[in-house]
């Protein structure tokens, strides 16, 4: 190679570096939208990190995972697609599939040194996957105390007895930052929390947050138990008998609130360490959870999966310092639209395969966003070849601003309608009302000619194939 074009390589691969952010991307398990103080339904929680970035930065107000279950929703923003394109559809099986490059790997491409800690959880081994540098996760769910990290060489980093996992990931985090920092390389750290999963065990710090205080029931009494399907009547009716009329919140969610405050606490560590180094200008930072949660809605429900809004939204921050801030986007956004954003961002060309929309047309005041998504969730026990959860059936919903329409193609269950403007806790369903009729076969025909767009195709099912977990595990 001539001298002249090894040095026009070089000058331009430094001009294109000067020109790609830094990007730090705070993944959590199983956090609300609303659990975070600022937001103002549990004003008590103890999250000042995140309500600063959430009054300082860029709120979207209207955020959703497509399927709110933690494997699927994570494959979606790393690959920029609904599960049935990615093909993980239940936790600990199976990795996205591999003809799918993500963020990751595509920025990785572009120059970026990339960096990932904590929870993979899609095929529940810990070995390094493509795209990333700097490699250091636990094994499937992972424990809050005595755990170990497998690095990108093949090793086990033990944390310390007694060390709480979410404050081990925060400092790797911010090591990892002072590492970085003193490289012209841009970068991109991933950081995914346990928290706020079950066993919902916070550090012996935040143990008594909250304990002069009873966290208040979100179940409705007027919910009409009576128009929804038959597996949530079931589910109400076992809960209110256990709670004498109402049904109690669950007798864990207190601690799960106290994991917050140990990530909140990570949040400020990371922005403390940006800002101490110089980078907090040439950094983006992306805060997100994984999926919703309930917390006693619609007759005493807990966990996800379902396609009420407890389940599906989520809480999404940004720090940008190339954008107006601070801002609020009231448009619909989803974790498939990060990969496209991050890929934008970075000077890459969004791959076609792609089903999210980059987030830069709102950011520019340029588009108002979707008119409507996919919500899909898939029986899992249908879907593995041993055990899984059976309590949800296969669900595909469409929801847009004002209108949430939820089907159940594998099952006979009741559709749901829901008019979100004037019922925005999806308290009465309209499915059988003949003055909504038109709305829902209007939301039929939006919903399958989305599918189509998406060459929608049913995942496959592997029930009963004769192959164990164990062997799932090691491909």
């Amino acid at each position: 190679m001539k001298l002249t074009t090894l040095l026009i390589l070089i000058l331009s691969a430094q001009i294109l570096s000067a020109k790609q952010p830094n990007i730090v991307f705070v993944l959590t398990d199983d956090q609300r939208y609303d659990e975070i103080a600022a937001v103002g339904n549990f004003p008590w929680l103890v999250t000042p990190n995140l309500d600063k970035l959430m009054k300082e930065g860029i709120h979207f107000e209207n955020a959703f995972v497509t399927t709110s279950l933690c494997g699927p929703s994570r494959a979606s923003f790393l690959t920029g697609t609904y599960a049935n394109r990615h093909g993980v559809v239940v936790n600990e099986t199976v990795d996205y599939d591999k003809n799918l490059p993500s963020f990751a790997t595509l920025l990785q491409d572009a120059g970026y040194h990339t960096a990932y800690f904590g929870k993979w959880h899609q095929a529940m081994h810990n070995r390094p996957r493509p795209g990333f540098n700097k490699w250091m996760v636990f094994w499937g769910q992972g424990k809050y105390y005595n755990d170990a990290l497998l690095t990108e060489t093949g090793e086990n980093f033990y944390i310390p007895e007694g060390k709480y996992l979410t404050d081990q990931l925060n400092e790797l985090a911010v090591e990892y930052i002072d590492r970085a920092s003193k490289n012209d390389q841009p970068f991109l750290l991933c950081l995914s929390h346990k928290a706020l999963h079950e066993p919902f065990t916070p550090p012996d710090r935040h143990k008594k947050l909250y304990s002069d205080m009873e966290i208040p029931t979100q179940d409705n009494l007027n919910d009409d138990m009576s128009t929804k399907p038959e597996y949530i009547q079931t589910m109400a009716e076992k809960n209110r008998a256990r709670g004498g009329g109402i049904a109690p919140i669950h007798w864990k969610i207190p601690n799960k609130m106290r994991t917050v405050t140990a990530v909140d606490e990570g949040v400020g560590m990371i922005f403390e360490k940006l800002k101490k180094e110089g980078l907090l200008e040439n950094t983006i930072v992306i805060f997100a959870g994984d999926n919703g949660y309930f917390v006693s809605e619609h007759g005493g429900l807990h966990d996800k999966r379902k396609a009420y809004e407890e389940s599906i939204r989520i809480p999404l921050l940004m720090w940008n310092p190339f954008e107006t801030q601070p801002q609020s986007i009231d448009s619909m956004v989803l974790n498939i639209d990060l990969a496209p954003y991050l890929c934008e961002v970075a000077g890459i060309k969004v791959p076609d395969h792609m089903h999210g929309e980059s987030w830069q047309t709102l950011l520019d005041g340029k588009s108002k966003g979707r008119k409507g998504f996919l919500y899909e969730y898939y029986k899992e026990n249908d879907y593995r070849p041993v055990g899984g959860f059976g309590g949800t059936p296969t669900v595909l919903a469409y929801r847009t601003e004002n209108w949430k329409y939820v089907t159940y193609p594998e099952s006979n269950y009741t559709s749901e309608l829901y008019h979100l403007s004037e019922d925005p806790k999806e308290l009465y369903n309209l499915i059988d009302q003949d003055n909504y009729k038109k709305v829902a076969k209007k939301l039929d025909k939006a919903l399958n000619k989305l599918l189509k767009n998406i060459n929608y195709q049913p995942p496959k099912r592997i029930r009963g194939k004769g192959k164990s977990i164990e062997e799932i595990y090691q491909n």
